[in-house]
């Protein structure tokens, strides 16, 4: 299997969509759900590569992973 590339991911539960949604605020528009946290961290690592295959495809540029940000 491919590596992941190590960028933050927030994972949350959602009672409007009753699942787990993911966000990786580092790639805009990467998000990913899933009704268990199992299932929603494997969809986010797919969702993570699809992404980066697109922008690649497009000619974007891939942002480095930062690790943490701060938030609050």
């Amino acid at each position: 299997m491919t590596n992941i590339p190590k960028y933050e991911i927030i994972i949350y539960w959602s009672k409007e969509d009753n699942c787990y949604l993911a966000e990786v605020p580092e790639l805009p528009g990467c998000m990913a759900d899933g009704k268990t946290l199992k299932e929603v961290t494997e969809n986010v690592e797919r969702i993570i590569l699809e992404w980066i295959e697109c922008a690649i495809e497009d000619g974007e540029t891939i942002p480095e992973p930062r690790g943490r940000l701060i938030y609050a």
